[in-house]
């Protein structure tokens, strides 16, 4: 990004508003001071928009550049060489006309969620400053090894200038102050702590092209021989994930000239980082999201360089709970955001709660990333410019801006419409009215934004530290309810399987009983029926001795008569 003025006939595109307001006027949100008021010479600075096609989601038709045999790595050796391996290292985003197993050896503790974007410009870096030198306090090492990564930036930014001093033109060495930034680089946390407000305004206008990516190792200290050690032999391992890597490799920045030119030498580093990482922190593996943050740091420095500034950003920086499983960090901070609208914009909050957006239609891509994904990468870069500096609580401020200066039209607009505007336009608040000049160039060129407008709005939100911990302890309690009801809920189910077992059991020694109890009445019946027949049978046998019991009497009374009569005749 160019550091001179763009001149002054340029203008912001601002939106109309209505000649009348409305009742729920007097809801909407404060509107902070215009760039214009906060600036007497604002800076124009030209973006890419080729880069908004870029999807996420997967895309069958994309085509992966195949990977070259080259090294990934370009060693302090080999810097010294030639000037365009320097330039490499510090100026691939300087050309915005071609667009642009267990954690090994290292143990991150999180740094304190202290700062967002308080009310002097200075107090956040101090702050990033204090929680690294908590988690670095005590260690020797830690300390040992930041002192040499600061040196070797320092002689890189040496060499840096004296090339750039013996080669470019006065222009150009115009755009940088060598002084000043040489003073930075060479003493960060001192310079820091002695001069925080004159720091954090450089850092608000834009830290150099060529310089960036030594800023971004000093506000981070990433540079570490041991982590880039670690690197190189990740490199010679193979990762589960080598196969998803690979497929999303097409989808990341797919205009751009450095991931996309012959011999795919930014695909084979992204690649690279992204294998190691993986390897490197196996919980979180590999997430799609990342290659687009991977791609940020590849623009701006070496692959093992890079590598060291992700895994400080995944650790020192928290964004590794945006890939955990579950996304924790992610939710909480989504959550935080939804707090944020409802208390800085009522109404745009009102209106997404009655056509049903919910923040993670829209937000988790720019948290995920970075807003490295859709925007602009002259703006991405000053976005990361800030994260750095004052952590990455300063996404808050980048998003609500984004959503306030839109908030009159998202009013006007339904479901479908709202997504779609903040998926192409959200940005077009910020665009900068084409020159007579620019129109005549066609539609091919390059569309200009007022990015330093947008930072300085960002910076004017005011987002405090105490606001964000309230949230957090709010979403903590939520999660703690949701938590308790979850159990609940799982001890009741739990109950419910074991007293549907017992039913179960109780149902089949019923239906066993009812099988015995119908064994036993059939057994009944035919005991019955027998009976019955028993019966038949004995009264035919009565009758059969009745009858010869009467058989008898009358053989008996047939003697008696026949012997009398035979005895009187013989009288």
């Amino acid at each position: 990004m160019s550091d001179g003025s763009t001149g002054n006939d340029v203008s912001v595109v601002v939106a109309s508003k209505p000649d009348s307001p409305s009742p729920l006027d007097t809801l909407l949100s404060p509107k902070g001071p215009t760039y214009d008021e906060l600036s007497s010479s604002p800076r124009g600075s030209v973006a890419e928009s080729d880069y908004n096609d870029v999807i996420l989601d997967d895309d069958p038709s994309f085509s992966t550049v195949s990977l070259s045999g080259n090294t990934s790595l370009i060693t302090e050796a080999d810097a010294d060489d030639t000037l365009p391996k320097l330039n490499r290292r510090t100026t691939i985003s300087s050309t915005p006309s071609t667009a642009f197993s267990s954690l090994r050896h290292f143990s991150h503790r999180k740094s304190a969620s202290t700062i967002t974007i308080p009310s002097a410009p200075g107090n956040n870096i101090l702050a990033r400053i204090g929680s690294q030198g908590t988690r670095d306090e005590g260690s020797s090492e830690a300390l040992r090894s930041a002192g040499e990564g600061q040196q070797k930036l320092h002689e890189e930014f040496l060499r840096l200038h004296n090339e750039r001093r013996a080669e470019a033109t006065e222009s150009e060495q115009g755009g940088i102050d060598w002084g000043f930034w040489g003073a930075v680089i060479s003493d960060y946390q001192g310079f820091a702590a002695s001069n925080p407000q004159k720091l954090a305004k450089a850092i608000e206008k834009g830290i150099p092209d060529a310089l960036r990516g030594m800023m971004w190792q000093l506000m981070a200290a990433s540079k570490d021989a041991e982590l880039e050690n670690t690197y190189l032999a990740l490199l010679k391992e193979s990762s589960p994930h080598e196969k998803a890597i690979t497929r999303d490799l097409g989808r990341t920045f797919p205009h751009h000239d450095f991931f996309t030119d012959g011999q795919g030498i930014g695909q084979e580093h992204l690649f690279n980082v992204l294998k190691a990482y993986s390897l490197y922190d196996p919980q979180v593996g590999y997430c799609q999201g990342l290659p687009f943050v991977a791609a940020v740091l590849l623009l701006n420095m070496p692959d093992e360089e890079a590598f060291s500034l992700l895994v400080r950003l995944m650790h020192s920086y928290d964004l590794r709970g945006h890939f955990l499983p579950e996304m924790p960090k992610l939710q909480l901070r989504l959550y935080q955001f939804d707090r944020l609208i409802e208390e800085l914009l009522p109404v745009l909050h009102v209106h997404f709660l009655r056509q049903g957006i919910k923040s993670s239609m829209f937000c988790s891509q720019w948290f995920l990333t970075l807003f490295s994904y859709r925007f602009p990468l002259e703006i991405v870069v000053r976005i990361y410019d800030n994260c750095l500096a004052s952590g990455i609580e300063a996404i808050f401020a980048f998003s609500i801006v984004l959503l306030q200066k839109n908030e009159d039209e998202l009013l006007n607009l339904k479901f479908d419409d709202i997504l779609a505007f903040l998926k192409n336009k959200i940005f077009d608040r910020y665009k900068l009215l084409e020159s007579p000049e620019d129109q005549i160039t066609g539609p091919d060129k390059s569309v200009k934004y007022d990015v330093d407008a947008f930072v300085l709005d960002a910076i004017s939100m005011k987002i405090t530290p105490f606001m964000l911990d309230t949230y957090s302890h709010e979403y903590e309690d939520l999660v703690r309810t949701r938590d308790a009801h979850a159990i609940e809920i799982d001890t009741l189910r739990n109950n419910n399987r074991s007293l549907s077992a017992q039913v179960k059991e109780l149902d089949t020694n019923m239906a066993q009983l009812n099988a015995e109890h119908v064994e036993i009445l059939n057994q009944l019946v035919m005991a019955r029926l027998r009976n019955e027949e028993l019966e038949e049978e004995l009264v035919k046998y009565k009758l059969l001795y009745a009858e010869a019991m009467h058989e008898k009497q009358d053989s008996l009374s047939s003697h008696r008569l026949s012997s009398a009569s035979k005895r009187g005749s013989r009288y």
